[in-house]
């Protein structure tokens, strides 16, 4: 009969990823079974395997589990080939600083946006919805909806079919809001989130695209809704897209 359950790999990979969602605060073993979708006995005797190879460190006082120093060492490893923030931090000062919100930079894995670097402008109000490790699905939040609406329909049909964001991340995720927001989003360019992961905290995207022309990163800001009223979208749109093609073109090269 075939086996049903997850790979063991899988597990230990949902697992690391829900880690790192964490950051910087750690997570306990129940959150982080949470969080992979695991149970808790399973979840606690995997933490405690990878901590003996060093993957995950675990707090003697708190018993909250954070990303361990070999993955620090291996990350250090691949981020030749697949870290671009040096390359994009001068960018993301730079929309920082034009606009005064927090600016950040995301980089799609998979069915997921993860947040790379994030730096504040002037404004005093700040949203703290994101942070650097940070992870959401495809469609949520405003660099995740813009990197979804730029993939061709076969994906974004193939993507909503297997994924169900409304029971989560609340009703305007559903499939036909979701549908509405990638239609918009691909009329301007840029895509926006009204509140919808936080109330008062708005959010604007633009596509970074890789050598092929795919959305593998985007660019955001985020702020409070006083600061993104409809009349700054144009301008802020604007903005976004002129520094996503600048990042893009320095990465084609």
């Amino acid at each position: 009969m075939q086996e049903t359950r997850p790979h063991v790999v899988t597990r230990v990979g949902a697992l690391l990823r829900a880690v790192g969602a964490c950051e910087p605060g750690g997570g306990s073993t129940t959150q982080l079974a949470s969080l992979a979708g695991l149970a808790r006995p399973t979840t606690h005797r995997l933490l405690m395997s990878l901590a003996e190879q060093g993957m995950v460190d675990r707090s003697a006082t708190s018993g909250r589990w954070w990303l361990g120093p070999e993955l620090y060492l291996l990350g250090n490893a691949a981020a030749a080939r697949y870290d671009i923030t040096g390359q994009a931090r001068d960018i993301v000062h730079s929309l920082a600083r034009e606009t005064g919100e927090s600016t950040f930079l995301s980089a799609r894995r998979g069915d997921e946006s993860v947040c790379l670097l994030r730096e504040d402008g002037s404004f005093p109000l700040r949203s703290h919805v994101l942070h650097e490790g940070i992870r959401f699905p495809l469609g949520v939040a405003s660099a995740g909806l813009v990197m979804l609406a730029h993939l061709d329909d076969r994906e974004v049909d193939s993507y909503l079919a297997r994924v169900d964001l409304g029971p989560r991340w609340g009703e305007a995720h559903a499939e036909a809001g979701l549908r509405e927001r990638i239609a918009a989003t691909r009329l301007t360019g840029w895509a926006v989130n009204p509140a919808l992961l936080v109330e008062g905290s708005w959010g604007m995207g633009a596509a970074v695209f890789d050598a092929d022309g795919r959305p593998a990163w985007a660019l955001s800001l985020t702020g409070v809704e006083t600061r993104f009223r409809p009349e700054r979208h144009d301008e802020l749109g604007a903005l976004l897209l002129d520094q996503a093609h600048r990042l893009t073109q320095r990465l084609s090269r």
